[in-house]
């Protein structure tokens, strides 16, 4: 059988940590944004081109929009496969990010559209597409 999280250019294991719970004792709505977000900037340094190294260039990704579906809940312990795509709209960059149980249940299925500004100007985000080309 196909485990769902082969079908993604960049997977990241994780693991949810006790203080990310709520009173339920699930992982609290906001935590899923952290682990999109790290799963995006562990994606940037495996493509060689950290969010540090694109800012020191004065270019700055910035979240335009973000969609998220929760399917089933992360608790204690638990451990998860972070998956995204990426593609180039013009100056936006879309991220398709999902995040599965180990054993392959869906979580998470997210779409982040980000941008850049270059010297705090929106840029039609052409050394970003050069740094992420083998993955657009």
């Amino acid at each position: 059988m196909k485990n769902p999280t082969d079908d993604y250019a960049f997977r990241l294991e994780m693991e949810v940590r006790d203080y990310e719970l709520d009173c339920e004792q699930i992982v609290n709505n906001a935590n899923y944004l952290h682990y999109l977000e790290h799963t995006r900037h562990k994606f940037c340094q495996a493509a060689g081109y950290s969010f540090m190294a694109m800012h020191e260039e004065g270019i700055d990704a910035v979240v335009r929009k973000l969609e998220m579906e929760y399917f089933s809940p992360l608790r204690s312990g638990d451990t998860f496969i972070s998956c995204l795509n990426i593609e180039r709209k013009g100056p936006r960059f879309i991220f398709h990010q999902d995040i599965f149980k180990k054993e392959g249940e869906p979580v998470v299925k997210s779409v982040v559209t980000i941008v850049a500004l270059k010297d705090g100007k929106l840029s039609k985000g052409d050394e970003i597409a050069e740094a992420f080309k083998a993955y657009l």
